[in-house]
């Protein structure tokens, strides 16, 4: 199946106005690692900007944005792996996030259990990973949505679950159009929720989350249960919740836990 080719000329017939909610989890111990390094809010603080300062530089355009919306696109950093709409190297960031919780929550219990299928040794925790999902009001005049026409027609090329060619060639002309965020189906999330690829900081309409959520991740042998504090709700991911990916097909369920 041959690439589908969009130009940028193309794409700019095809933007529109977009204006939503973008999703994100991480471990809620983000912060509080560097406080037990330190005895006070004060010396922490201090340890904070010591070490945001050994990293890329934030660019101009999102210095005045919370860094958990700006690190995605620091300048200087080689990016390791590609992703789905971003190359790897040195290329321009790409801020991703999901347009409901539970599809956040879904896309981080797949790659829980894609850190399992290449760590086959390592046991399986015994308790339950606490995590903060957080929102970020977007909006921008500019916006490709790929799950409708003319674009959704290429849909097997956008949701292929390991080859990214055809996404990061469409995020390049993208770019050269203007836009600012790509809309595009979950490929994990089992009841198909959006995603969106955030290209540039203007996207974002606040400055700092606008809603965070506790959430609590638990992978063991049976697959893994994901339960949201409030409002209440719970999702059971099964092991073949995500057979699509060939990358979880020899995954090894039955390994011991932690100590």
């Amino acid at each position: 199946m041959s690439s589908p080719i969009w130009t940028p000329a193309a794409l700019s017939s095809e933007a529109r106005a977009y204006a939503g909610t973008g999703w994100r989890l991480v471990e809620a111990q983000h912060r509080v690692s560097t406080l037990k390094l330190v005895e006070t809010l004060a010396e922490q603080a201090l340890l904070e900007d010591i070490l945001d300062q050994t990293k890329p530089a934030v660019p101009p355009e999102c210095r005045h944005l919370d860094s958990l919306f700006s690190t995605p696109f620091r300048y200087g950093a080689t990016y390791p792996n590609g992703s789905r709409f971003r190359r790897a190297g040195k290329t321009p960031g790409v801020y991703y996030a999901a347009e409901r919780p539970e599809t956040a929550a879904a896309e981080m219990v797949f790659y829980r259990f894609l850190f399992y299928a290449e760590s086959p040794a390592t046991p399986f925790p015994d308790d339950a990973a606490e995590y903060t999902a957080f929102s970020a009001d977007l909006r921008t005049e500019q916006s490709i949505d790929l799950t409708v026409e003319p674009l959704a027609r290429d849909l097997g090329h956008w949701t292929h679950p390991t080859d990214y060619m055809a996404c990061q060639t469409l995020a390049d002309m993208a770019r050269e159009a203007g836009a600012d965020l790509i809309r595009f189906r979950s490929v994990r999330d089992p009841g198909a929720g959006a995603n969106l690829a955030v290209l540039t900081c203007r996207t974002f309409a606040s400055r700092e989350p606008a809603e965070r959520q506790t959430w609590r991740i638990r992978v063991g042998a049976h697959g893994a249960q994901a339960i949201r504090e409030h409002p209440a709700l719970g999702l059971e991911f099964p092991r073949d919740a995500f057979t699509t990916d060939p990358r979880l097909a020899n995954l090894n369920w039955k390994r011991g836990k932690a100590k």
